[in-house]
């Protein structure tokens, strides 16, 4: 038991500390959890935090410390990942299966990080066994801070909306489906924000499904911010009559741009600002339906409805139609307007053009072949570079910590190799502080997106056709966007730059989830040489598995929060109160009135 005074310096210093040093704690307690709903018109089971589906959203603002306790009341194993958050130096946090032991069934786990010198939009969700494909997502908005400029008018409203690729089927039946080699198959429909569609067609939708509305105000202006949180299907999104001034994507705000419509490819984020401009005759479709597929797709189309408060009727007769709707071309000249806005300060006051990405020179090259499914050694695999991601029991971060060999190699060619396909532990050699080229081939037939943790990085080309050394003139090299998932096209290549300068052991991988559980991802080993006193200690709440599981202690099954300050609260006001009770007390005790 501290004694008085002790307990009273800690409080000050807790005090001092989130008041004054502008980088406060806020808390969250999580239960994840099975809970029933039927989005589709049938009844199935989906994954939700603390009973939502969609689970909540994190709304912090740059700097902030952010704390999550994860009880995990599933039935197997869990870990949440914070898809475009960079942990800066600290990939202890990263909830995958390289830095963390998964958080066992009715075990909880506290996750602290901070959301270091970031703006933006993005997203959370399970990154084990399938279990994204059940939901367990959920948005995460950080916020500029006061004394940085955002480059718009403050919006009249901030909407999240998560457009998905939703079955009927459990995420275990699917991931069976996926190990035996089993296509997915059109899905069931298109979720917006958990809900199905409007009965847009009575032939197409069944009654009495719920569906999300949208309240705006004429005249008002909204930010939306939209995620592809499904697990396999590019998506078209699009209000009707309405444009969509981009602004942010990811991390980074863009040149402002209008469009009418945007393709979202799988865990990409996107912010739009949208004017309620329209004389609300009647309300009006907002759609995500899938991008590159026949007609027999055409069920799995995502509406929701924008409702003006002066609306003089429900939205009727066709959705509204998309262009180019089979041609790649459109989508590829789309993705290729995207430019970052290096006028624009984000988190820190500079200009984002103030890194100069085209000047620094290049130290290491990585041409990634991806391919589809095959049988490797008796087994649906699927490959980058001829070689299938194969987990070890004990994470990659712990065994590098303990020293443990023979749990991975640092061996990943640069280049597809002249052998055949292998199921391996392989990592990307990644040197410190070095610049990598990294340019993803996509043999497969369909889109593909890759995602790399820790880091967002430039694209700087995409193209269709085999990428050669003479690609490198269509590159480039000024206003490329900075993000953390970018869209290969099959048949086609995306050329990415990436500043290696947040040390840790982080995962590049598809966030196409078929191709991601079969084995396409690797993990980049980016080590300080010399000792970083900067880079995040283990933390004291670690769970141990694999040839680790005799070090693991009791704590983790505890309600506590991890590290860190106990005594910080995100109640500012109980906390102030607290202080000036105890300075009533102690000075009462002495005799000295205040």
């Amino acid at each position: 038991m501290p004694s008085l005074s002790s307990w009273f310096f800690t409080t000050l210093l807790c005090f001092l500390d989130v008041t004054f040093a502008g980088d406060p704690y806020v808390f969250y307690d999580w239960t994840v959890s099975y809970t029933s709903a039927s989005p589709l018109g049938v009844k199935q089971k989906v994954i939700g935090i603390n009973g939502q589906f969609p689970g909540p959203t994190l709304n912090i603002t740059t700097n902030w410390n952010v704390v999550v306790n994860v009880k995990n009341n599933l039935d197997e194993p869990l870990l949440l990942t914070w898809n475009g958050i960079q942990h800066r130096k600290n990939s202890w946090q990263d909830g995958v299966s390289g830095t963390n032991c998964p958080i066992p069934a009715g075990w909880n786990w506290t996750y602290e990080f901070q959301v270091k010198d970031q703006i933006g939009s993005f997203f959370y969700f399970p990154s084990l066994n399938f279990q994204k494909a059940a939901g367990g997502y959920g948005g995460i908005i950080i916020n500029n801070r006061p004394v940085i400029p955002v480059p718009f008018g403050l919006p009249d409203g901030d909407i999240t909306l998560f457009l998905s690729d939703w079955y009927t089927r459990s995420h275990k039946d699917l991931r069976k489906d996926v190990e035996n080699g089993v296509d997915l198959g059109v899905p069931d429909g298109v979720l917006i924000n958990g809900l199905g569609p409007y009965r847009y067609d009575d032939n197409l939708v069944p009654n009495g499904i719920s569906y999300q509305i949208i309240n705006v105000e004429p005249g008002k202006t909204y930010r939306l911010r939209v995620h592809n949180v499904g697990i396999s299907s590019s998506l078209n999104f699009r209000i009707q009559n309405h444009n969509l001034l981009l602004v942010e994507t990811e991390g980074s705000y863009t040149v402002q741009q209008n469009y009418t419509n945007m393709d979202i490819h799988v865990g990409q984020s996107y912010s739009f600002l949208v004017t309620m401009d329209q004389n609300a005759s009647t309300d009006y479709y907002i759609v995500a339906s899938p991008r590159f597929v026949n007609s027999s797709w055409a069920r799995a189309t995502g509406v929701a409805i924008l409702h003006y408060s002066n609306s003089l009727g429900p939205a009727s007769g066709p959705l509204p139609s998309l262009l180019g709707e089979d041609d790649p071309s459109f989508s590829i000249n789309q993705a290729r307007s995207i430019r970052w806005n290096v006028s624009a300060g984000a988190a820190r006051p500079n200009p984002q053009g103030s890194f100069k990405y085209g000047d620094i020179t290049v130290t290491d090259v990585y041409v990634i072949l991806n391919r589809p499914p095959e049988l490797i050694n008796g087994k649906w695999r699927t490959t980058l570079n001829g070689i299938s991601y194969f987990p070890p029991s004990t994470p990659l971060k712990l065994a590098q910590q303990f020293k443990i060999l023979g749990v991975y190699k640092i061996d990943f060619p640069n280049r597809l190799m002249n052998r055949p396909p292998k199921v391996d532990t392989s990592l990307i050699n990644g040197t410190y502080r070095g610049f990598m080229e990294i340019i993803f081939q996509n043999n497969d037939t369909t889109v593909q997106s890759y995602h790399l943790d820790g880091y967002a990085f430039f694209v700087v080309g995409m193209d269709f056709g085999v990428w050669t050394e003479n690609s490198r003139s269509t590159y480039n090299k000024w206003d490329g966007v900075a993000r953390s998932t970018t869209q290969v096209f099959p048949g086609a290549w995306t050329a990415i730059l990436v500043s290696l300068d947040n040390a840790g052991i982080w995962n590049l991988r598809a966030e196409n989830l078929n191709s991601w559980y079969l084995g396409q991802e690797v993990y980049v080993h980016v080590v300080n040489p010399e000792k970083d006193t900067d880079e995040n200690t283990l933390p004291n709440n670690a769970i141990f598995c694999g040839l680790l599981s005799s070090l693991q202690r009791d704590q983790s099954h505890k309600f506590q929060f991890s590290g860190g300050s106990p005594f910080c609260s995100n109640s500012l006001i109980l906390l102030f109160m607290l202080f000036l009770a105890l300075l009533e007390s102690l000075f009462g005790m002495s005799g000295v009135e205040l």
